[in-house]
């Protein structure tokens, strides 16, 4: 792939600013591109669209940011958030922002009553057009800046499906809730031994798919709480598509802050990991 017409969507800091950055062409002329290449900074072709699904539920405080920090991504890409019947501010946010978009990037949709986060992100799947699908959750935990990392497995053909890890070294990470991290830990090897992968995180936000992955999957979703995260890892096992992992930064919240997931959602998560380990 000709690298002539380099653009802020080819990966890496973006171009040159006066502000110290400098585009990814003139950094794999000078460290090479394979240095370059696992550094994060390579080719993404000029004409590959992101659908970027967040659901949200309550997310007053971070919405608007969460938002403008995805925008930001220098990668052509479609915003689909769906709103599951907040009660707080978040839906006038949403509206206020939808109303100020000048153009089609944003797309905010609606359920009536609170449904769970797997059914807002069937809802969400149902509408994507991108050629790569990105979950990001409507909080700040999760930082979109990481989006070139995620998806450079699927960009250079490697990987169907890319699972951004909170448990490999990467960035800094927000020291929380000890009992959470052993119930993830007991929960990824139990889904490991039935799907026989060797995940790290079966339960990161960071899910990305190749769409056709997607379009295959999202139809026979069922659960509509965060038993999706084992359904969606089974479902995928079983098709056998190429998963990787990378590792992330994450930035974790309280209880107080806004955390949702509770203990007592571990039971449904195991739940889901022996009822879809053999059957969609």
């Amino acid at each position: 792939m000709s690298d002539s017409k380099p653009s802020a969507a080819q990966g890496g800091p973006g171009p040159a600013t006066g502000t110290g950055e400098y585009s990814p062409q003139k950094v794999r002329d000078w460290l090479g591109p394979e240095i370059a290449r696992q550094l994060g900074v390579y080719q993404i072709p000029e004409d590959l669209r992101l659908s970027v699904v967040i659901p949200v539920h309550n997310e007053e405080d971070t919405i608007e940011e969460i938002i403008r920090r995805v925008r930001a991504v220098s990668i052509p890409k479609e915003i689909i958030v769906v709103d599951d019947a907040s009660t707080d501010k978040t839906p006038e946010l949403l509206a206020a922002m939808e109303d100020a978009s000048s153009n089609a990037e944003l797309l905010v949709l609606r359920h009536e009553r609170n449904r769970g986060k797997g059914a807002a992100l069937k809802t969400g799947f149902a509408r994507v057009s991108g050629d790569i699908v990105i979950i990001q959750d409507g909080d700040l935990e999760y930082d979109p800046a990481q989006y070139r990392t995620l998806i450079q497995p699927i960009v250079e053909g490697v990987a169907d499906v890319v699972y951004g890890s909170r448990f490999l070294p990467a960035g800094p990470h927000r020291v929380l809730y000890y009992w959470h991290r052993i119930a993830n830990r007991v929960l990824t090897t139990i889904s490991n031994m039935f799907t026989d992968l060797t995940l790290t995180d079966v339960e990161t936000c960071y899910k990305v798919f190749r769409r056709e992955v997607i379009d295959d999957i999202a139809p026979t979703l069922k659960q509509n709480g965060f038993g999706v995260d084992p359904e969606l890892t089974a479902k995928v096992a079983r098709r056998n598509c190429r998963v990787y992992e990378v590792g992330i930064s994450y930035f974790g919240r309280t209880y107080q802050e806004g955390k949702k997931i509770r203990m007592r959602d571990a039971l449904k998560v195991l739940w889901s990991i022996f009822r879809y380990w053999k059957w969609d």
